[in-house]
């Protein structure tokens, strides 16, 4: 390498993938259904390449390496505080941190203690509560006091590994939706967009030895500080704001699955 020369940080090159799209958030139905749940036009998903061998132990060498890449930084997208406006990150990343979400579940069936504990009837409606807040939540259904109220007597349907599981966070955020979001009545739409959108962002192959199914995808909860702060997902904190980094280390990709909690589009 000559002298001058930029090393890359870590060792990892990145590539912008446009050409990669996620049909999963762009059908009819899911456009409608996020419309209704206030988050169209704030959740994105895009898709990066890299070049080395992806390792879990060097996650945070990883992301820091992401945001420093002169590929990234011009095309990672992110909703602007101030204006509402996509852009790109418009200041110099300092420090990362990347949480490890587990990421096993291969089937719908892990959502089957709804049904069981009366948290959905058999025909898919939600059961019905009295209103309460969970800031900022309005809790009038038993789905959001599960998801929710920590001391709720059916809050244990979930165990807490349950609940670290990429699918159950994904299925909580649609659940949860944006600012002005509209409840479903039943149950179904929800898991049918989280059905989908996992599909489309989790990689699995087949064990040659076991022939069973496995995942191969590594997933990351990933926050990014700049010298004033946390500068993404956003510079606000939110539960339904986020950023999730999911690593396919045999394809060398990394999806992600970006959204702002704010008011939706409408129309």
């Amino acid at each position: 390498m000559a002298a001058g020369e930029l090393v890359p940080l870590g060792g990892y090159y990145f590539r912008f993938l446009p050409q990669k799209t996620f049909k999963s958030l762009s059908t009819p139905e899911t456009t409608s259904r996020l419309r209704q749940w206030s988050m169209l036009g704030r959740i994105k998903a895009q898709a990066f390449g890299f070049d080395q061998t992806f390792q879990v132990y060097r996650k945070d060498d990883f992301v820091m390496a992401f945001f420093k890449d002169p590929n990234v930084i011009p095309n990672l997208k992110l909703l602007s505080d101030s204006s509402g406006q996509w852009i790109t990150l418009g200041t110099e990343v300092k420090k990362i941190e990347a949480i490890n979400v587990p990421c096993t579940q291969l089937s719908m069936s892990f959502f089957n203690p709804l049904y069981d504990e009366d948290i959905v009837r058999e025909n898919g409606h939600i059961v019905k509560c009295l209103d309460s807040f969970c800031d900022p939540f309005l809790i009038s259904d038993e789905l959001r006091k599960v998801l929710l109220v920590e001391d709720s007597e059916k809050y244990e349907v979930f165990s807490q590994p349950d609940r670290e599981e990429f699918l159950f966070c994904l299925f909580k955020h649609l659940c949860l939706g944006g600012a002005l979001c509209q409840y479903e009545d039943v149950l179904n739409p929800y898991l049918e967009t989280t059905k989908l959108i996992y599909k489309d962002l989790v990689s699995v192959r087949k064990n040659p030895q076991t022939k069973k199914i496995q995942i191969t995808s590594s997933v990351f909860k990933v926050t990014a500080y700049d010298s004033v702060g946390m500068c993404y997902p956003s510079t606000k904190s939110h539960e339904q704001t986020f950023s999730y980094f999911i690593v396919d280390p045999i394809m060398r990709h990394v999806h992600v699955l970006y959204h702002c909690y704010g008011v939706g589009e409408m129309s």
